[in-house]
Order: structure tokens, then sequence, then C-alpha cells
């Protein structure tokens, strides 16, 4: 792995589901952010996801994430964050 690659970021999908599986895979799958079959999530690429991803190769698919994928991740989360907030009636900051 070249320093370009570890700097980037993973798109990490599962494709098999956690049932009949042990359950540390599915708190791994859980801590990976990936909560059913065909869910995908952004995370970098770092050693300890890594580690988790060595964990559950069976259950996930795991491809380079382009800047367009993280951006979009990021724009989602801050609306689902916006959108939590005005529903508590909390002031946007």
């Amino acid at each position: 792995m070249t320093a370009a690659e570890s700097a980037g970021s993973l798109l990490v999908t599962q494709v098999r589901s956690a049932i009949s599986t042990k359950p540390k895979h599915r708190g791994t799958l859980r801590a990976l952010g990936l909560r059913g079959v065909g869910q995908s999530h952004i995370l970098p690429d770092r050693p300890e996801v890594r580690g988790m991803l060595a964990r559950v190769p069976h259950l996930v698919t795991v491809e380079p994430a382009s800047a367009v994928d993280t951006a979009a991740q990021n724009d989602r989360a801050a609306a689902t964050r916006r959108a939590r907030r005005a529903a508590e009636g909390r002031q946007e900051s």
C-alpha cells in the first residue's frame, strides 16, 4: 500500500447478512456503521479500520471511495444533524 492510498477513504458495503454469524462479527459490522445488507459506509483508510475489515471479509466488499462519495456522505450526515437539532428545538450553531 502506498502513502497516497493510505490517506484515502474506503467504501465498505455489507453484502451478506449477519444472521448466524458470531457475536463478535456482528459487533464488528456495527462498529463499521453497517446495519444491514446493501448498506454502505465511507471510512478512513487506517490500520484499525483495516483490522476490523479483516475480521469480516466474507460479509463485506471494500472499494476505494472517490471524493464525490465522501462529500455526499458528509452532506447527508450534516443534513441529518440539522434535522435532529431542529426536531429537538435546539438552535443551529
